[in-house]
């Protein structure tokens, strides 16, 4: 059944919308420039201020924002407002050095829950639901949206976090959960945990997942939903911009609605920055027109999708995109962390007798995300016995998944054999199914 959480704005007409976006957007700026050096600095050496700004039309004026412009300003100089205003901090996930870090005001921590409530309504979330959290609680954004959204519109959250598959099954079914939030790898994960223990899965109650955190395609969505018997929904989120929240799937399951009076979204060429008509596939820009502590105008996601401005039978006049075919940077997604191969490089870099050449392999066991990094050791350094090889690849590891923030297995190889491999099957291999 469909329902919406907010129909005033979830259901305004376009124009209204428009008016409404124009309004905020011209505060955004306003607040951004006055209270944020780096806009300032920026916009002023683009020959750009906020009053130039005549329309919505005109945003393409504006210059981009990147990752890492978050990096260089590590960690509070995006902050548009003093710490003793912010009272959450949260950051990307991964662990590089800079890491991306995003504050929270009280208002900007009700506006998220506001959200995330339209997007739990959307995916079917009810006041008398029981709902699990199998995402991490930490310092990415992850589970904490979604946790603020459930209990906003009355459910009872359950707050599992990650791992223990055979307790999270077992909580489901002696707790009588009604909605799971998971990433759709984790959700089948459970499936596959299920079928090892010879857990009956018809014992549980589940009647919906919201499954975010990392692409996937319709293939996952039938097998999650046949096997755990549920209607699975998509959510999409960006942790620069918000995190969950941003945009999401109704019942139609036709592209995600995107929060439009809290978000302005572009669609760019990903290469001259240019501004795509509607329908036509490029990367995802978002401008928040909300938000307190961490205004951010133009950011360029990295995502390619298309957007599609036709009426939705579920009745939310938001804009919809669609689901996220790729990216323009070469970022991977790993068990729901952010993994750039320039990240293993460093780490190659810093440890003696190392080539410079690496290949990623990525591939699924149990359903869970599996990558192993084949590093090419110079002959000279290479280890003369098991021991001595043991050592060295688990340091090896090691400083990898403190750099990584998730585990790779390292395979050392002589340094003739990668470049041949890389010629032919690429630096990265993704044998993950992601239908």
């Amino acid at each position: 059944m469909n329902q919406i959480w907010n129909p005033e704005y979830e259901t305004m007409g376009r124009d209204q919308l428009r008016e409404l976006q124009w309004k905020r957007l011209q505060m955004t700026l306003r607040w951004a420039y006055a209270n944020v050096p780096f806009y300032r600095t920026r916009w002023e050496a683009a020959g750009f201020a906020p009053p130039d700004l005549r329309s919505l039309e005109g945003v393409s004026r504006i210059p981009f924002t990147h990752k890492d412009d978050f990096r260089a300003a590590y960690p509070y100089g995006m902050f548009a407002v003093p710490l003793e205003r912010v009272v959450r901090v949260h950051t990307s996930s991964g662990s590089a050095a800079s890491p991306t870090v995003m504050g929270f005001t009280r208002g900007d921590l009700n506006t998220w829950a506001e959200l995330c409530a339209r997007v739990a309504t959307a995916g079917g979330a009810r006041s008398h639901d029981v709902a699990q959290i199998t995402l991490g609680y930490g310092l990415p954004t992850g589970a904490f949206g979604l946790h603020a959204g459930l209990e906003r519109l009355g459910a009872t959250v359950i707050p599992a976090s990650t791992g223990a598959s055979k307790r999270q099954l077992l909580i489901m079914r002696d707790y009588s959960v009604s909605v799971l939030v998971a990433s759709p790898s984790y959700a089948l994960h459970l499936v596959d945990t299920a079928d090892e223990l010879g857990f009956d899965l018809s014992q549980l109650t589940l009647r919906t997942a919201l499954l975010g955190a990392e692409r996937w395609g319709e293939g996952t969505r039938g097998r999650v939903e046949g096997r755990l018997g549920l209607s699975a929904v998509d959510n999409y989120g960006v942790s620069e911009v918000l995190g969950p929240g941003l945009s999401f799937e109704c019942p139609m399951k036709q592209g995600l609605h995107v929060n439009e009076d809290h978000f302005l979204v572009e669609v760019v060429d990903p290469g001259s920055g240019e501004v795509l008509p509607v329908g036509e596939e490029g990367e995802l820009v978002f401008t928040s027109l909300t938000k307190e502590a961490v205004p951010v105008v133009r950011y360029r996601t990295g995502d390619l999708a298309r957007l599609s401005a036709k009426a939705c039978a579920c009745g939310r006049t938001l804009v919809r995109h669609s689901r996220v075919t790729g990216r323009t940077d070469g970022m991977l997604k790993v068990r729901g962390v952010n993994i750039f191969p320039a990240q293993i490089e460093r780490v190659l870099e810093e440890v003696e007798g190392t080539h410079p050449q690496f290949q990623i392999i990525l591939d699924e066991k149990a359903s869970l995300d599996q990558m192993e990094v084949r590093v090419a050791v110079k002959a000279e350094f290479f280890p003369d016995s098991m021991r001595s090889l043991l050592d060295f690849r688990r340091r090896l590891e090691g400083r990898l998944q403190e750099e990584l923030g998730v585990r790779a297995t390292v395979m050392l190889v002589e340094p003739a054999s990668l470049p041949e491999d890389i010629a032919a099957q690429g630096q990265v291999v993704d044998r993950r199914d992601k239908s």
